[in-house]
């Protein structure tokens, strides 16, 4: 099983859905993925619901904020990599070409993060733990498996993160795969017909009955499960119209 009681500098670690329908979320990703929820008090009027899949983290669901709405900015999955010291992390980012559209700030006691957006546009959150590690599950059916990159420019995507997370690329001109370490990552491909943006995978034991799920509760089938070399994804839009993948093969332990 893929648990974890802790993730290395440059891992990601935690993804969260903000939503303008936190309650329709659950019952969603509940019935497709079987998490069930924990809310929890997070500041004044707002709750911070963890999703739990056989006792353990997973993910969370919160209602998007009210600044994110106005911007008319939609319903959307964050990824968070994990980093020894978030402060340090980020006052490289825009020394890098990038920009801190959130300074480091603690989160209870729970860790410190900061927001950050690449040279090339796509968004990612920095995670420090503290007493939340991230997910204390991936890679198993229904947990968080791997983040794919959508960029228009992967060469300066490649520079910025080499550079800021210590990953290492194998470039290729369909799909490049990022590592820490010997392990992969994430995965990178060139997008130009959409804003960049960080994609969440999860693993499911069968793409097509994921995408008869997806459909029964209301959400879109975005992209049909489809055959890659290591097995099977397709991509999805919940019913508040959040996008994620998920994958069907091997993965790592």
């Amino acid at each position: 099983m893929g648990e974890r009681t802790s993730h290395p500098h440059g891992t990601f670690s935690w993804v969260d859905l903000a939503t303008t329908d936190p309650e329709g979320a659950k019952a969603f990703y509940g019935r497709l993925f079987g998490w069930e929820g924990e809310d929890m008090p997070a500041g004044e009027g707002m709750i911070y619901t963890m999703f739990r899949l056989g006792g353990r983290y997973v993910s969370a669901v919160s209602g998007q904020q009210e600044h994110e709405r106005a911007a008319g900015i939609p319903p959307h999955w964050s990824s968070y990599v994990t980093v020894d010291d978030v402060d340090a992390t980020a006052a490289r980012v825009p020394e890098l070409g990038g920009t801190l559209l959130a300074g480091p700030f603690d989160v209870f006691d729970s860790g410190r993060m900061a927001v950050l957006q690449d040279p090339t546009g796509a968004v990612l959150s920095l995670w420090q733990a503290g007493n939340h590690i991230g997910a204390q599950l991936v890679n198993d059916p229904g947990s968080l498996t791997m983040n794919s990159l959508a960029t228009p420019d992967p060469e300066r995507a490649r520079e910025f993160y080499e550079a800021l997370l210590g990953w290492t690329f194998e470039m290729d001109p369909e799909y490049s795969q990022i590592k820490v370490g010997d392990r992969l990552n994430a995965g990178m491909r060139t997008e130009t017909s959409m804003p960049p943006h960080w994609l969440a995978f999860f693993t499911v034991k069968d793409a097509d009955a994921a995408a008869a799920t997806v459909r029964e509760g209301g959400g879109r089938v975005l992209v049909e499960p489809e055959a890659i070399p290591a097995g099977r994804f397709a991509v999805f839009a919940d019913p508040a119209g959040a996008a994620f993948a998920v994958f069907e093969g091997e993965v790592d332990d």
